[in-house]
């Protein structure tokens, strides 16, 4: 895999920038979970585990969302003290206690009508893998814990008490790493919520591909077998998948979820920026400033470069196409970007980034699969390269091209 440090910190301007100030106009608080730490539910630093929630009001009391973050992940001793250091990825010590946020977090109907007034959690990703490492030894000379499976179970335990337990409808989500861990934990987190009439997951840039024929495929299993080996992962993984293979391509979504019970949407671009960028391109050869320079300018790209997106988009295709089923939502679009659903454009008003499949926006579309109105199942396969889809976070702006489509350039 790439330089894991100059990875690490990608990752985490990522969590901290994908939203600008001026986009975020509500705001939560957080919960330390204090009660965990004694049944070793703890962060890499061994900090309590924590979540920001949103209560929920009116029709949606009793409904409920929740929404891991993502992060990516650390391999082995070393880059797990290098989150420590930089903290924000594992420990809540430096977590704000009040959070701004958007997209599919909003408490603004207009902007949110599928859950706007649903309880909404974000949990606190803090533990490197995936919230599904559990290892009971603890090594004292770097006092790293490896519990993200437990940090998962306290919080909806805690959760639960809170009123989880009388849920009617629920949501597990998350981006990035925490797409992936949506996945890994989606039919735990059905069996948790058990009285609820609807439960369904929905992973947000979260199916990271094997991609076999690609170049790189061997350093990918490779690397996720070290995330799963360091982590004690295979008890906590899907055992469908743990017991018949090697649990480190349990982290490939491929071969879990063929075999999951609960209802899944993916969400998702054929031209992911992270994957192309962290998990492919450092193994295709050429400068890295080259491709620093593609995957930050789509037009600086070369015709080698964009062959070789070309070809990872046919292997998400047939990726895809392996897992296809008809509980399954899809809204994967060309896009080249990584992550949508806390920003407005990646959620009600996805059209002004021109991202939209079958006239739906990425909202309607999750909307109408939750409600049963629809088994959406879209993917642009006419477009062969990645598309530039930025738009302005300025407030005003997005809020002018959101309620009022004519000052927007026509639908893709």
């Amino acid at each position: 895999m790439a330089d894991h440090r100059s990875k690490l910190l990608v990752c985490v301007f990522l969590v901290l920038t994908t939203q600008t100030f001026s986009e975020l106009t509500d705001k939560i608080n957080i919960t330390y979970v204090n009660s965990a730490v004694e049944k070793g539910a703890v962060c890499l630093d061994g900090t309590p585990p924590a979540y920001y929630h949103s209560v929920g009001f009116g029709d949606g009391a009793d409904n409920w969302l929740v929404y891991l973050e993502g992060g990516a992940w650390c391999n082995s001793t070393e880059t797990c003290l290098e989150r420590v250091q930089i903290k924000w990825l594992a420990s809540t010590s430096t977590r704000p206690a009040i959070r701004y946020v958007s997209g599919i977090f909003t408490v603004n109907q207009t902007f949110n009508q599928a859950f706007y007034n649903w309880n909404k959690v974000i949990v606190v990703y803090c533990d490197g893998a995936s919230f599904t490492g559990d290892v009971e030894e603890v090594d004292p000379t770097t006092n790293l814990h490896y519990r993200g499976a437990r940090i998962f179970r306290a919080v909806i335990d805690d959760l639960l008490a809170k009123g989880m337990k009388n849920a009617k409808n629920a949501v597990l989500t998350g981006s990035s790493a925490g797409g992936l861990a949506t996945i890994l934990n989606c039919d735990r987190f059905r069996s948790l919520v058990s009285h609820a009439t609807r439960v369904k997951c929905i992973s947000d840039s979260g199916f990271f591909i094997h991609s076999k024929n690609m170049p790189g495929a061997y350093e990918r299993e490779a690397y996720f077998t070290q995330v799963a080996e360091l982590h004690g992962m295979a008890k906590a993984l899907p055992q469908s998948c743990a017991s018949k293979m090697n649990p480190g391509l349990c982290l490939f979504p491929e071969y879990v979820i063929k075999d999951m019970q609960t209802p899944l949407f993916i969400l998702d671009s054929l031209f992911d920026l992270y994957q192309i960028k962290e998990m492919l391109a450092p193994f295709v050869g050429g400068y890295k400033e080259q491709w620093d320079d593609c995957t930050t300018n789509l037009t600086l790209c070369t015709s080698s470069q964009l062959q070789i997106m070309k070809d990872h988009r046919t292997a998400v295709l047939e990726t895809l196409q392996e897992v296809e089923s008809p509980s399954l939502g899809i809204f994967v679009h060309t896009c080249f970007l990584h992550t949508h659903v806390l920003d407005k454009d990646g959620w009600r008003c996805s059209f002004v980034a021109r991202n939209v499949l079958a006239n739906k926006t990425i909202e309607e579309a999750i909307d109408d699969w939750y409600y049963d109105r629809s088994s959406f199942q879209q993917i642009d396969t006419y477009t062969t390269v990645p598309r530039n889809c930025t738009v302005s976070r300025d407030n005003d702006i997005m809020n002018q091209r959101c309620l009022h489509p004519k000052h927007v350039h026509p639908m893709y």
